[in-house]
């Protein structure tokens, strides 16, 4: 039996793993990544750690490639948290403005490809420039009918689930006076991935076998493939190794190995 949770918010509709099973297939239809090693990877080359940022932009052109090409509609990439303002302010500055320089330069690439951009977060923090350059790139590519990319900045999955719960609570006041009508649905439909479906596969290069405060509520059943792959040396073969793991899970949802068989 299948249990099934929507509710609908500006236009879309929201589903819970928890509440529903979702269909499952042998690739996922969603990829969450945290880039990491950046820094180390320049390190063992005896170069600045702003080398390693550099270079890694490599890997996600590969990866928002590949992913195209594969057909999975989904990418999230956590490209700054909230806790990266606690890094050197000589490397912060440095990746802000490589920021501001890959939106200047990729994304009437990405328009080409029809790949829709999103960059969730609180943007706020941001300079105006860059706050500006965001907006005129989600703009350009809102109807893009391709792989929906999504760069996490100046996010953390704390903040979201915050600000999900402050924004759930000025548009239904009266939940407050009545939390126990409080359901998945109404605060799942103010967080910031609320249009898209949960990760499927999460992925960690780098070594570190943790989600550092990345998408706390969506990835509740998501798949957990760590890798010590460094993020500049994470090209089209490692992605394969991740799918390779992935398709070997069983992704039971709750259930028993026992009724997925009953069920195929």
């Amino acid at each position: 039996m299948h249990w099934a949770v929507s509710c609908s918010f500006l236009g879309r509709t929201v589903h819970s793993s928890t509440q529903i099973i979702p269909q499952t297939t042998d690739m996922p239809r969603h990829v969450a990544v945290i880039m990491d090693g950046n820094g180390r990877w320049a390190r063992a080359r005896g170069l600045p750690r702003v080398a390693g940022h550099k270079k890694g932009v490599d890997s996600v052109r590969s990866l928002v490639s590949d992913c195209g090409r594969k057909g999975i509609a989904h990418l999230t990439l956590f490209a700054f948290s909230s806790e990266n303002w606690r890094r050197p302010p000589d490397e912060v500055s440095w990746l802000m403005a490589l920021f501001v320089s890959l939106l200047e330069r990729e994304v009437k690439s990405l328009h080409r490809n029809k790949v829709r951009l999103r960059v969730i977060g609180d943007l706020k923090a941001f300079e105006p420039k860059l706050q500006d350059l965001i907006h005129d790139a989600e703009a350009l590519t809102s109807q893009n009918q391709g792989l929906n990319l999504t760069i996490a900045a100046n996010y953390g999955g704390r903040w979201d689930l915050l600000q999900a719960m402050q924004a759930m609570l000025a548009s239904k006041p009266h939940l407050a006076l009545h939390p126990q009508h409080i359901g998945e649905a109404d605060l799942s439909a103010f967080l910031t991935m609320a249009d898209a479906p949960e990760p499927d596969l999460f992925i960690r290069t780098g070594g570190e076998q943790r989600i550092s405060n990345f998408l706390l509520w969506h990835l509740a059943y998501t798949e957990l493939y760590f890798t010590d792959t460094l993020w500049p040396d994470f090209d089209e073969a490692a992605f394969a190794c991740a799918l390779h793991s992935y398709r070997a899970r069983e992704r039971r949802f709750g259930r028993t190995s026992e009724q997925l068989r009953v069920e195929s």
